[in-house]
């Protein structure tokens, strides 16, 4: 745990927060500032920034939470749909890494939108396939454990 990290002192109850489910790996509470009501946000109580940095016991419990959250947010707010993402990165405004799982409905203003494709990305199709290939057994045929998921 990093205690200058604002989502460590988070996860483990160092800061307030209107938490609905933990144990020893993760921590699940109330997003502040919700995109419906039910947005939650799910981390490891270890610090890492990135998906790619998740051991594979921390990376399998996020996975399996997410899955129980959706069901549950399903019966509680009968919503159109269950929205799962997380920002890496520079997008990743928390510092620490975090998964959103919240209720969508149509028309509540929450949109993916698509940017134009100005680097012609999908005339590329075949080259950046032939890219992926050429570097993806180095990581993509790992049984889990070896990869550092």
């Amino acid at each position: 745990m990093n205690k200058n990290c604002l989502g460590c002192r988070l996860a483990n109850g160092l800061e307030a927060a209107h938490m609905v489910y933990e144990d020893e790996v993760i921590a699940c509470f109330l997003d502040i500032a919700p995109l419906n009501e039910g947005h939650l946000l799910l981390l490891p109580k270890e610090h890492h920034l990135d998906l790619d940095e998740l051991d594979e016991r921390t990376a399998m419990a996020i996975m399996r939470m997410s899955a129980a959250l959706s069901k549950m947010l399903k019966e509680l707010y009968r919503p159109d749909g269950i929205t799962i993402l997380q920002n890496g990165g520079k997008f990743n405004d928390l510092g620490h890494y975090h998964m959103h799982v919240f209720p969508r409905y149509e028309d509540d203003g929450f949109a993916w939108v698509e940017p134009a494709d100005r680097n012609n990305n999908r005339g590329r199709l075949e080259e950046t396939k032939a890219a992926i290939d050429g570097i993806s057994k180095r990581y993509l045929h790992k049984p889990m454990g070896e990869n550092d998921v």
